[in-house]
């Protein structure tokens, strides 16, 4: 372990493991995190929906060839997704497994569990699209999980568990990709306004009712530049597949409302951190300007053609699956790759730690 540099009480540490490096942050003295535990949608599914009966699932190659043994654990990536790096760069664990994995063990449970899965949002409709878990199936997971650490190390060490813990909510894009611009039902009941309202108001009730549960610090992440991914250029980006700014202008308005959120529930909670981290202006960043990182590709995904495939459309059968997924931005249509996400996570959690403590 390299020598730090003390900055605000907070230093980078750089390690190897595995081969490679990452960043631990180092936190004052009088706070521990003994456990990062995450909600949210496909970007920080970790298997979840593997099990379940939707075509939102990726646990079949070539997904994972990166991931350890080049397993396809459901993660929708070639290799690790942001729940695992935040736990990294924390210092907490390498992996952050599903919480439904049956192979899950209670020294996995008492570091944290990823109830996140794919297909799903703010909007409870957007999960019933797909069959897979909403926020309100996501927090009843995570009632059982409590109960589960209460009969294991009783409940003063859970209590204590669950308040020094960082969570991370990472959903919203699909509720407008999919369920906003993409079903007629919903514009018909909502125009882009009241939408943007309306998932606002889900996102702070989902907020208040985990802050009841026991969560304390909590990442809030924005909604990426959806209009940006290869998916939605291929879809309404014309055919040029330009990036969409319909798409963009909505999810930066929903993502000032999501901070405005953030804001009031810390100034009404107590004790409450709910910390927003802007996904939106890096991501954007590294697709208008990706050469000093090293990317070439931000335009299309790595899985065959990079234009549509995701999910069950990214699959062992697509011919044109790029050899070096290094240079790639994204891993299918609509996810990053592992090192997109090591890199966005490494900025984000540095730029915002500060605020927790």
């Amino acid at each position: 372990m390299t020598n730090c540099h003390l900055l605000a009480a907070l230093c980078v540490v750089f390690y190897s493991i595995a081969g490679g490096s990452y960043a631990i942050v180092r936190l004052p003295e009088n706070v521990t995190i003994p456990a990062v535990i995450v909600f949210g949608d496909s970007i920080v599914d970790a298997g979840n929906n593997n099990d379940l009966f939707t075509v939102c699932k990726c646990n079949f190659p070539p997904y994972g060839r990166d991931f350890q043994g080049g397993k396809a654990t459901g993660r929708f990536s070639n290799g690790k997704i942001p729940s695992d790096f935040l736990a990294e760069e924390l210092g907490v664990k390498e992996l952050v497994p599903a919480y439904l994995d049956p192979t899950i063990q209670m020294d996995d449970l008492l570091t944290g569990v990823t109830f996140a899965t794919g297909c799903s949002g703010y909007d409870p409709v957007t999960g019933a699209i797909y069959g897979v878990k909403t926020l309100t199936d996501q927090l009843n997971s995570f009632r059982e999980y409590i109960e589960i650490l209460k009969a294991a190390v009783g409940e003063n060490r859970t209590a204590s568990i669950l308040s020094q813990s960082m969570y991370l909510v990472a959903t919203g894009t699909n509720d407008f990709t999919t369920t906003y611009f993409l079903l007629p039902d919903r514009r018909q009941q909502y125009n882009l306004s009241s939408y943007i309202d309306f998932t606002a108001s889900a996102a702070a009730g989902f907020f208040q009712e985990l802050y009841g549960l026991g969560a304390r610090r909590v990442v809030v992440l924005s909604l990426p530049p959806q209009g940006c991914l290869p998916s939605q250029r291929t879809l309404a980006g014309g055919i040029l597949r330009l990036c969409v700014e319909e798409y963009n202008e909505a999810a930066m308005l929903f993502n000032s409302k999501l901070m405005s959120v953030t804001h009031s529930l810390n100034n009404q909670l107590p004790d409450a951190k709910f910390v927003y981290a802007d996904l939106y202006n890096p991501l954007l960043l590294l697709i208008n300007d990706p050469r000093p990182t090293g990317f070439e590709v931000v335009n299309r995904g790595c899985c065959g053609s990079g234009d549509v495939e995701v999910a069950i459309l990214c699959n062992r059968f697509d011919l044109f699956t790029c050899t070096d997924d290094s240079v790639y931005l994204f891993w299918d249509s609509y996810h990053p790759t592992q090192r997109a996400y090591k890199l966005l996570v490494h900025q984000l959690l540095t730029k915002i730690i500060n605020d927790f403590f």
